[in-house]
């Protein structure tokens, strides 16, 4: 990982935030106060754009080997190993038999897309077919390992108020973030609005239920598809996953 440390005189440094902002943009960067870091992958990329802000904004720019990301040297097998992180260990088709997975809601219920992941119904209820379950599951579990890896922002959200202090407690332990109360409208969306300036949004969202209710779906769903933000939902058979990036059945 190298770091691109900014100078920035007084006459300059208004500019600064704005400098860092566009950088941030980039893919593989992550900008931090007078910082940016940016992947081997990247660096051509954001050198060439940090000397049109240097000539612009007038900046000295220093560029280091960054120690606080020892981890870089493995980037290149990372991206390349199919299970880098061995998550196709952490779940097991018996686990999810075991916790009752397949299990789904009423057929009278069913969501016309969920289909295709139902391996059939008995007594009016549907049923998974764990087959399907189980590659979906590890390959959430795969992307939301890389996100991590990378330090990312990963957003925990549900409405189900029985999991609802479990979610939140268990972000807290990750160093991550949780939102399980009322979702405010374009809260993603028109961000400036509701927190008055430019904040970070999440590289991941993951729902534990898409459902706000129990006829409207959650409305994190819909705003992250905007902004192309992933996300993993946990979703029933009478959900709609269209646009769920990496999809997994109810638990």
């Amino acid at each position: 990982m190298f770091t691109y440390r900014i100078f920035a005189n007084r006459a300059s440094s208004q500019y600064l935030n704005k400098a860092l902002r566009q950088c941030s943009g980039l893919k593989g960067c992550n900008s931090q106060i007078r910082k940016i870091h940016t992947s081997r992958q990247c660096n051509g990329l954001a050198s060439g754009k940090l000397q049109e802000l240097q000539s612009e904004f007038n900046l000295q720019i220093k560029m280091e080997k960054d120690e606080e990301y020892p981890f870089d040297d493995f980037e290149d097998e990372a991206l390349t190993s199919p299970d880098f992180f061995e998550v196709k260990n952490m779940v097991t088709l018996h686990d999810l038999f075991d916790a009752r997975v397949h299990f789904g809601h009423k057929s009278g219920c069913r969501n016309e897309y969920m289909t295709n992941y139902l391996f059939g119904s008995r007594l009016e209820v549907d049923v998974f077919d764990l087959d399907q379950t189980l590659p979906l599951l590890h390959d959430a579990l795969n992307f939301m390992a890389h996100i991590a890896y990378r330090k990312g922002v990963i957003l925990f959200l549900s409405r189900n108020l029985q999991n609802m202090h479990l979610i939140e407690q268990t972000a807290k332990e990750c160093g991550e973030y949780s939102h399980c109360r009322k979702w405010q409208e374009n809260l993603f969306t028109n961000s400036v609005r509701h927190y008055r300036s430019e904040i970070r949004i999440p590289d991941l969202c993951v729902i534990f239920n898409t459902k706000d209710t129990t006829v409207e779906q959650h409305q994190v769903v819909s705003e992250s598809a905007k902004l192309c933000i992933p996300t993993i939902g946990i979703v029933d058979s009478d959900c709609d996953p269209r646009l769920i990036t990496f999809p997994s059945t109810r638990e």
